[in-house]
């Protein structure tokens, strides 16, 4: 079942998994230059955000971060497009996110959180994100 949870705020930034406060235009025009997904398709984001569960970092009404979870929200997810604005970083939003998303309640008693990353293993791993082993094709 899915929980919407009020946003959470702190120091003028709100965070909240409410689908209708995603700016999809912000959101695609980041990831279409990221280096996991440069050009995606804006079709593509919008698809992704309709079956994921989103979480919206906003400065105001701007989008300045995002993160998104694909899970059944019973046993298995995984974090994706995790970003914080480069004009935002370093006042630990992204933690601020990262643990957000951790705490939600349809995020509980999973039995597999699954992230790939090729940096932030920092962030990542002070919630018990493990690297993993680098496949080759």
């Amino acid at each position: 079942m899915e929980q919407r949870r009020q946003p959470v705020s702190h120091s003028g930034y709100a965070i909240t998994d409410d689908p209708q406060r995603v700016d999809i235009a912000a959101v695609h025009a980041f990831l279409a230059s990221s280096y996991w997904a440069p050009g995606i398709p804006r079709a593509t984001v919008e698809r992704a955000i309709k079956h994921s569960l989103c979480f919206s970092l906003l400065h105001g009404t701007q989008q300045v971060g995002f993160a998104r979870v694909i899970t059944d929200r019973t046993t298995f997810a995984y974090l994706a497009d995790v970003y914080v604005l480069e004009a935002h970083r370093g006042k630990g939003l992204a933690k601020w996110l990262v643990a957000t998303i951790l705490q939600h309640a349809d995020l509980q008693r999973l039995r597999r959180f699954m992230l790939a990353t090729r940096d932030a293993h920092g962030l990542y791993s002070q919630f018990g994100f493990a690297r993993s082993p680098r496949r080759h094709a």
